[in-house]
């Protein structure tokens, strides 16, 4: 049977409670993470493409990490980016710098708006847990 379990980051416990949603989810060595944007622990939009993108990534960096997981264990990336994709080439470079190694499959958006104004970009991703190691 399998086995599921939360994963909910130091800093991250306010999502869980405020948002009733998980950070991420862990059945078996699968790993689901919900979307990740450029914003703080106190839930404020980080200001600035770069900046926002870094925080988002960081944010992913913070669920993997408390699920023993790297970005190399990631398997799957979603982008979804507000109105247009403008900036994804500063995007490319960003993600660039944490995918360094193995190379997810990647699908990009361009959607209408996101749940809190003034966010850029959201990020979801998969990883199976253990793929770092082989």
């Amino acid at each position: 049977m399998p086995t599921r379990k939360v994963i909910i980051p130091e800093g991250m416990e306010n999502i869980h409670d405020t948002y009733h949603y998980a950070p991420a989810i862990q059945v078996d060595d699968t790993l689901y993470l919900s979307g990740q944007v450029g914003r703080d622990e106190n839930l404020q939009v980080v200001e600035g493409a770069e900046a926002q993108f870094v925080q988002a990534f960081e944010n992913v960096r913070k669920v993997l990490d408390a699920a023993g997981a790297t970005f190399d264990d990631v398997v799957e990336l979603e982008t979804w980016f507000t109105e247009s994709m403008a900036d994804l080439k500063l995007f490319l470079e960003v993600k660039d710098r944490y995918f360094t190694n193995r190379y997810p499959t990647w699908t990009g958006f361009a959607v209408k708006g996101f749940s809190m104004p003034g966010i850029l970009v959201e990020i979801k991703c998969k990883a199976v847990l253990g793929l770092a190691d082989a």
